[in-house]
């Protein structure tokens, strides 16, 4: 056995709110704490997934910012989405090409919920990456759903938004970053106006209530946005630059409280 014990990173759903993830791994990084093994739903697929593969937070950002991943201009009147996946499997592919989850230097899983049998998935280390982010991320009713090896699936947050449990048991100490919590979906909307806002409202009440029980499994669990606004689908830079530095002071403040914890998990870690 390594000195080192493996560290396990959870990464929630959220949209544009993923930023937060980025920021949290810029400051993991600059204390170098490494990670071993990585789950993802949805936007946590993404960050994670770009993360696994070897991109630093900072680029992470950039791609976000770059890439219209949530935009509205790719509508699709034939298929059971406003937007069609496969938009967002070709931007994907620009980053991942035919790389398959099993390529990834860190150890990753990324979970989609199974339209035809309506449980959740996660997918083999063999499924493509682009695939298999793509499939975790396509919110109901915005992206058409993904097939993958005859099978649909959409968003993964439907079922686990908040995924720690698909590698508590994969790891010695699990970091969870939960980008909503059950106060997000206690707290009135008052901008109800809209179909959009009205489905989009009812999907993330449906999600919280499968996170409950989610942030007690990680020995560390980080929450950078309660008690804030950000939406789903952020579309300002300098909104998105606010979400990341959120996510950066969140895991430094909470990182007081576990760096004992830490020092016995990963010796190599900077716990000053």
């Amino acid at each position: 056995m390594n000195n080192n014990a493996s560290i396990g990173l959870a990464l929630s759903g959220g949209g544009h709110k993923g930023l937060a993830h980025a920021g949290v791994l810029q400051f993991l990084e600059e204390k170098n704490i490494r990670i071993d093994v990585i789950s993802g739903t949805s936007a946590g697929a993404i960050v994670g997934g770009l993360y696994a593969i070897g991109k630093k937070p900072t680029e992470i950002l950039d791609f976000f910012k770059s890439v219209k991943l949530f935009s509205w201009n790719h509508l699709s009147f034939s298929k059971a989405g406003l937007l069609d996946a496969e938009k967002f499997i070709e931007y994907l592919d620009g980053v991942f090409g035919e790389t398959k989850l099993i390529d990834f230097p860190k150890e990753m899983y990324i979970s989609a919920t199974d339209i035809n049998s309506g449980r959740l998935k996660t997918f083999n280390r063999y499924t493509k990456a682009k695939e298999a982010i793509a499939a975790s991320s396509a919110f109901p009713g915005v992206f058409s759903p993904v097939q993958i090896e005859g099978r649909l699936y959409c968003d993964g947050g439907i079922l686990a938004n908040f995924p720690a449990h698909i590698i508590q048991g994969r790891c010695d100490f699990l970091i969870g970053v939960n980008l909503d919590t059950q106060e997000t979906a206690i707290k009135e909307s008052k901008e109800l106006d809209s179909i959009k806002s009205v489905v989009f409202r009812a999907i993330e009440i449906m999600m919280m209530q499968n996170m409950a029980t989610q942030d007690n499994l990680c020995d560390w669990c980080i929450l950078p946005l309660e008690s804030t606004d950000y939406s789903t689908f952020e579309t300002s830079k300098d909104r998105m630059d606010e979400i990341f530095h959120l996510g950066y002071e969140a895991a430094k403040k909470g990182f007081k409280t576990v760096r004992e914890k830490l020092i016995k998990a990963d010796k190599s870690a900077d716990c000053k």
